[in-house]
């Protein structure tokens, strides 16, 4: 009998053209379709929980698809895992209602960012990090997170490269955190457009190289005009770590 199957997974994205299938390029939905469908026996389509770019990581990722199998839901995570490559794996299979969309049954996702900065490299960060060799004023960048809290229109924060309807959302929580080397970037919403984070991280950098103040964060949102805010950070030191359904 088909059912809808809830996956919870997490993957390392370093080696990845992102999550969503591409003809000639390997990601992790190209992957997970195949090794389901290899392990199954028919040909089994995938909707993820969002299209995370080449480079990105996710740790609570979630994925949902019709198919059917004899092999219990307790049991299906480990079929598949001694398919799978090492930097994908899939931690849980849950039976859900027909009605369960792992995009439109959403309610909230949080990104976790990564800055390594240190005047030298490390390299046990080269693939999970972006590498700040100039010390970053923390306590500032603390201080323009409060400007994303709340319900905005973040069209400068977004890269142009997909169709929405609209460019606002609502930020729950965005806090900045160090320990020592290590600073991390936690922000949640109810969704993110394109390159919203990496660019908040950007603009956030920018704070802590004193390039920016924390209050300048106020008219940039209000500007509307991407020119305004910082860089797109790298790819790496993103990571998609929680995932709320009703």
């Amino acid at each position: 009998m088909t059912q809808n199957h809830k996956l919870t997974l997490s993957y390392l994205g370093t080696r990845y053209h992102g999550w969503q299938r591409q003809e000639n390029a390997v990601t992790i939905q190209g992957i997970l379709e195949d090794t389901i469908s290899s392990l199954v026996g028919e040909k089994t389509s995938l909707i993820g929980c969002g299209r995370t770019d080449a480079g990105v990581h996710a740790r609570n990722y979630v994925a949902n698809g019709r198919f059917s199998t004899s092999i219990p839901p307790e049991k299906l995570p480990l079929a598949l895992n001694v398919r799978l490559p090492e930097d994908i794996v899939v931690h849980s299979d849950e039976i859900v209602p027909e009605e369960f969309h792992s995009v439109f049954s959403c309610t909230e996702k949080e990104y976790t960012y990564s800055v390594f900065n240190n005047r030298t490299r490390n390299p046990f960060f080269n693939e999970t990090a972006a590498f700040v060799p100039v010390h970053l004023d923390t306590e500032s960048m603390k201080e323009a997170c409060g400007y994303f809290i709340g319900e905005h229109d973040f069209a400068s924060m977004r890269s142009l490269g997909s169709n929405v309807k609209t460019t606002i959302r609502n930020v729950y929580r965005c806090e900045i955190t160090r320990e020592g080397e290590l600073i991390k970037l936690r922000i949640a919403a109810n969704g993110f457009l394109y390159n919203m984070v990496r660019t908040i991280v950007g603009t956030l950098v920018y704070v802590g190289l004193g390039k920016l103040k924390p209050e300048d964060m106020e008219w940039i949102l209000r500007s509307l005009d991407r020119k305004n805010a910082g860089p797109v950070m790298e790819a790496c030191g993103l990571c998609l770590t929680g995932v709320k359904y009703e």
